[in-house]
């Protein structure tokens, strides 16, 4: 089976992981944290969540998929109390057909960041 490693802008990630592997017509997006182009992440729930869903499209572009061809995802969450703004916020971002997705309260996530995105998705 043909394997191939994307990440955005070809920048290879400090941790060993690819944003993006393609594997025949599927796509799989590690977790995005909400890293900003400065390195660090935003303030506050919505304003993580939002740079996600930017790093997020980005690797689903760099594998040549998108938004639209997300069949699932897994939301790793801080504190579940966010979650009535995780589906606020994730509505907008999958209006029709919204993929499956799981949703899970964790301990901590890397750098202590308040929610996590991963996917799968197909290939355009």
């Amino acid at each position: 089976m043909k394997r191939d490693v994307f990440n955005p802008g070809n920048v290879k990630p400090a941790l060993p992981l690819s944003h993006a592997v393609r594997a025949e017509s599927l796509v799989f997006i590690s977790g995005q944290l909400p890293f900003g182009k400065n390195g660090q992440f935003p303030e506050g729930f919505e304003s993580q969540l939002r740079q996600v869903f930017i790093n997020f499209s980005a690797a689903l572009a760099s594998a040549g998929s998108s938004m639209e061809a997300v069949v699932k995802t897994t939301c790793f969450l801080k504190d579940m109390n966010d979650f009535s703004e995780l589906n606020r916020i994730y509505g907008e971002y999958f209006k029709e057909a919204p993929p499956a997705r799981s949703t899970i309260e964790v301990a901590r996530l890397p750098n202590d960041a308040l929610v996590e995105i991963e996917a799968v998705a197909m290939k355009l």
